[in-house]
């Protein structure tokens, strides 16, 4: 499916948070080893570097396999500490957000890729699209019904419901 959109060199790009509560949307997950295996299978030697932005919790021990899993696998990786942040007493949020360090690799990378795939749905991306169709680069982006923004099916070149990908990617227990 991906292979009759991409052209040259593709770089991807995985807003982790984004895809962790996609895949609650979805009710499957997303199989890393798999996602990998399918992006090979379409780019073939065109496929160049993979990054994964996803906040890391030194609390959770069974994080640390998963975040080995993903070198293991060649991922590009960039993490930092979650951020608890307290809303009301006793009750904290989660943060761990990356919109600008992705960003900053894309802009980084753009004269390495042709095409780029972004697995988010998040509308904080839109300027960084409209940044990488600016510069005569294709950009497709992946996600799910009821979690991507309008706006994003509207700017990529490209929208690829990872619905469709289920038999291709989903973890198996």
């Amino acid at each position: 499916m991906l292979s009759k959109f991409v052209k040259g060199k593709v770089y991807v790009f995985i807003d982790g948070a984004n895809i962790f509560y996609t895949q609650r949307t979805l009710g499957w997950r997303i199989s890393y080893e798999k996602l990998r295996q399918y992006f090979r299978n379409e780019c073939g030697d065109n496929l160049g570097k993979i990054f994964v932005y996803t906040a890391s919790d030194s609390e959770r021990p069974q994080q640390k396999k998963f975040l080995d899993m993903l070198e293991i696998n060649g991922y590009i990786l960039r993490t930092k500490e979650v951020k608890r942040i307290r809303v009301t007493k006793g009750v904290y949020e989660w943060k761990g957000d990356f919109d600008v360090e992705l960003s900053m690799d894309v802009l980084d990378n753009l004269k390495e890729f042709d095409t780029a795939v972004l697995l988010s749905g998040d509308s904080d991306f839109a300027p960084i699209i409209e940044r990488i169709k600016k510069n005569n680069k294709k950009i497709i982006v992946m996600s799910a019904k009821h979690h991507i923004s309008r706006e994003l099916i509207q700017l990529a070149d490209k929208y690829i419901n990872l619905k469709k990908l289920r038999d291709k990617i989903e973890l198996l227990k």
